[in-house]
Formats: structure tokens, sequence, C-alpha cells
């Protein structure tokens, strides 16, 4: 698909969803709140998340003429940051209602605010909070960790954000947890929660965690087989959201922090969709 042709595709995908869930733009506004969505996701996925550069790609392209330039359009963004996350609500639940397999994926992946070296002037977060460690790295970080739950080819359709040193089995309650029953979450260990994975039975939703070795609840060896073969789709995921993303993401408030963030993993929704 030719770059212009995808943009407008997103224009037309967003304005729809907008106007499924009644949103209006508020009068005396010289461009639509589908057109500030629209850019911010074009950042994402072409500028890696600049969204000055957006913003002037807009314009000089008279796709939206009437953007208003960095300052304005960080304000309107900013004012529509419940709404950003409700349209990635909407999009995950297209995507589940899709999902012909009813197997997911859960995991997470750590987003750093800097480099260890500059915890101390980290203006962003405060707090050991944030100090977490990803042991598939091998590395402290500080910042948080980003929860996302795939589908089996790796479309994201719930996330949430958590502090860095919160662990996995504490950070699932507070994903949104909208499935059907029958539908299969695979995980690994870190998401062992036996209390949890019994209510979730209760509701017809299977959660199919890796068992550790001293685990109380031991698997099968085709179990074990069939969990690790499903989860390994989830790295091919995550690099398709971090490959879009700066080597450092910039922001000057913990709410643009987490606005960028989010935008990054729409727009590897919109990646695959287009």
């Amino acid at each position: 698909m030719l770059l212009r042709d995808k943009v407008i595709a997103i224009y037309c995908l967003v304005d729809d969803l907008l106007k499924s869930c009644g949103h209006q733009t508020a009068p005396g506004c010289r461009c639509s709140d589908a057109e500030i969505i629209t850019t911010a996701l074009v950042s994402a996925l072409l500028f890696k998340g600049n969204q000055s550069l957006a913003v002037e790609y807009m314009r000089t392209h008279e796709m939206s003429p009437l953007l208003p330039l960095k300052s304005g359009f960080t304000k309107r963004l900013h004012r529509l940051s419940a709404l950003l996350y409700s349209l990635f609500q909407q999009l995950g639940y297209i995507f589940k209602q899709l999902n012909c397999s009813q197997k997911y994926i859960l995991d997470s992946f750590p987003l750093a605010a800097c480099h260890n070296i500059r915890i101390s002037r980290c203006k962003l977060f405060r707090g050991e909070a944030f100090r977490g460690y990803c042991a598939s790295k091998r590395q402290y970080f500080y910042g948080v960790k980003v929860q996302v739950i795939t589908t089996a080819d790796g479309i994201a359709v719930e996330c949430c954000f958590v502090p860095g040193s919160e662990h996995d089995s504490e950070a699932i309650s507070q994903l949104l947890w909208d499935f059907q029953p029958g539908d299969k979450i695979y995980d690994d260990s870190g998401y062992t929660c036996y209390a949890f994975e019994d209510i979730a039975a209760d509701a017809g939703i299977n959660i199919l965690t890796a068992r550790k070795k001293n685990t109380k609840r031991k698997d099968q060896p085709y179990e074990a087989w069939l969990k690790d073969h499903y989860r390994k789709r989830i790295e091919t995921a995550f690099s398709q959201i971090t490959n879009l993303m700066p080597k450092a993401l910039h922001a000057v408030t913990p709410e643009g922090f987490f606005i960028k963030a989010l935008l990054f993993v729409m727009a590897s929704q919109f990646n695959q969709l287009l």
C-alpha cells in the first residue's frame, strides 16, 4: 500500500471509530480530533515518535493543512489521551472478534525512561518502584513495564503500563481481561497466580501458564511443549513494536511518555492491519 493511501486508511478507520462512539470535535477547532490522532499515529509509524515532523508532513502534503503547530498539537493530543486509550480498546475488541483461533499470548517488555547512569537526574519518574530488572536481557532498567496481550498472530489487543519493579503476577490484574469463554491465554512462569487462574477458569477463560520446576500444578510433556510453542510469537510482536521506537523516548511529562508508548503499540496494530 502506498504511503499516502495508508495514511488515508488510518484516518478513515479512526474517524469511523470516533463516530461509532458518538464523539464530536469541540466547536471552534480548525481540524478534527480524527486528524490529530491520525497525525500522532503517523509520527509513531514513520518518524520514530517525532510529532513535529509528522505535523509538517501532514501540512505540506495537504492531508491536514489546518493542523496546529507543535505546541497546539501537543495540547490537543494530551486532551485526547483518554479517548486514545478508548480507541485502542475498540481496535482490540475488533481483533478479538476476528480471532477465530481464540488463542492469545501475554508477556511484558521493559520501556526505559533513561539510561541507568542518568537515574538520579530523571524527571519523568521518581522512586525505587520504577527500577526494574529484565531477566531475558539480564539487565536493570529505570522506567515501566508494558504488559501486552496479543493474538496468536502478534496483534496487540490489550496493554497496560506498570512500574518497572512490579512483578508480572501482580500486574495481570490491571489488564482489562475482556475475553470470551473458550479463549486461551498463554503466558510464562512469571505470571503464576493460581487464584487468578481459578477465577478466570470459572469464567471459561483458560490461562495456560508455563510451569516452574517446583510448581504445584505439573504439566504433561505435550502441554509444556504447546505452551512454549505458542509463546514464541510474542517476541516477534515486541520486535515490531520496539523497531518503531527511537533509542530514547523523548517526553517532558509522564502523561506524554505514556501517550507516546501507547501510540507505538497502536501503530503496530495498524502496521499489521494495513
